[in-house]
């Protein structure tokens, strides 16, 4: 009896899933086929069933990710609605916190994947690229300022300073620990004094 549509499709997600929670974790190229199907219960031939490549899988995962992100942002903008608090303030406490520094399995893909994407297929690199656009349009709409590319602009520096911030962190989080701790502080500290001064 063959497999029913509903089926191969929640075995096509539990592959999806697999692979980003490992390629978050240790990196795309760090993670072989094999390991993807045991992860996911599944043999070499049933992955073929649902992608032609890992290249394939890749582009699934990110496009997994960015979905994930963006519902991820979205419903931390609604929480600071729902509390009359700052939006961009309090992203940015979340974003640049030690829970979010450890949470690399699914927190913000944006930091999870910023070394990979260069290395990686053209479908997994447009989605990214369409997830980091549709990130700042999201921002640039809570900054003041008298234009939309004056409001882009301050929400591309308070990004990447935050995305830098949380990128320099966690490669350092291991082998120093404290020097993970300042880079993190003094980013946040620095993120916020930004977003005081726009308001």
């Amino acid at each position: 009896m063959g497999v029913s549509k509903r089926q191969a499709i929640e075995n096509k997600e539990a592959i999806v899933t697999a692979a980003e929670k490992l390629f978050r974790e240790r990196g795309v190229a760090d993670v072989g086929l094999s390991e993807l199907t045991k992860a996911a219960g599944f043999t070499q031939g049933g992955f073929y069933n649902h992608f032609k490549s890992k290249d394939a899988l890749v582009a699934a995962a990110m496009d997994k990710a960015m979905e994930d992100g963006a519902n991820l942002l979205l419903a931390g903008f609604d929480a600071a609605h729902a509390k009359a608090a700052d939006p961009m303030r309090q992203y940015a406490e979340w974003y640049l916190s030690t829970e979010h520094l450890a949470n690399i399995e699914s927190g913000c893909p944006l930091t999870a994947y910023a070394g990979d994407v260069r290395r990686l297929g053209p479908e997994a690199r447009q989605s990214y690229a369409h997830g980091l656009s549709w990130n700042i349009d999201q921002l640039a709409a809570l900054m003041d300022g008298e234009s939309p590319q004056e409001k882009r602009k301050k929400a591309v520096t308070l990004f990447s300073q935050m995305v830098g911030s949380l990128v320099l962190s966690r490669a350092v989080a291991e082998a120093a620990p404290a020097l993970a701790e300042e880079v993190l502080d003094d980013g946040r500290r620095q993120v916020l004094q930004a977003i005081a001064g726009a308001a």
